[in-house]
């Protein structure tokens, strides 16, 4: 189901529960793969996902208008892992995986740069796709269209369209595993 994206800050300055439900629905599913590939474990990853959402009802009300969404969210889930991993520091369990992404706590600033740096390569990389899997791309991702529509639209079969889609994402997933952790946050946000 498509939402409205540009529409969830004001929403949910107003209280608007729904929002919750159709962000829950939006990125739920996303924010669990990405918490439990790092955390390797699914009762972990469920309790980020709730922070998350909990962490986005309380601070509704500071968001302002015209808050990019994408980015407010990459940070929250970000600093959840973060913050996890700081409280699992005495295990040593989690001793390792602490001493490869331990980092100060980041500020808005930051949070920002790395956000406008991963969208920014997340543009650069759609550049190197080939022409029609980039187009593909750009219908099913930033468009919204399903693969039936796209392959009714460009006059080919689904299974075209998949194909396009599944090495889209492979390059993607590729190009973003090797910069490091948080990229590939970006990437099961705001791609896949």
């Amino acid at each position: 189901m498509n939402y409205d994206k540009d529409t969830f800050a004001e929403r949910l300055r107003l209280d608007d529960r729904i929002v919750i439900d159709e962000i829950y629905e939006m990125y739920h599913a996303k924010i669990f793969r990405f918490s439990v590939s790092y955390l390797k474990n699914e009762d972990d990853a469920y309790d980020i996902v709730q922070e998350v959402f909990i962490k986005l009802w309380e601070n509704r009300l500071s968001l302002k208008k015209d808050t990019n969404f994408d980015a407010f969210l990459f940070t929250v889930a970000k600093n959840a892992v973060l913050s996890l991993f700081r409280k699992r520091a005495t295990e040593q369990k989690y001793r390792s995986d602490l001493s490869s992404t331990e980092e100060t706590e980041p500020n808005k600033i930051e949070n920002d740069l790395d956000f406008e740096f991963l969208k920014k390569r997340y543009n650069q990389l759609i550049e190197k796709l080939p022409p029609k899997r980039k187009e593909i791309f750009i219908l099913s991702r930033e468009k919204g269209l399903t693969n039936k529509e796209i392959a009714f639209t460009k006059g080919i079969s689904e299974k075209t369209v998949e194909d396009h889609l599944t090495k889209s994402l492979s390059f993607f997933k590729q190009h973003f595993s090797a910069i490091g952790m948080f990229t590939l946050l970006f990437f099961y946000l705001f791609i896949e």
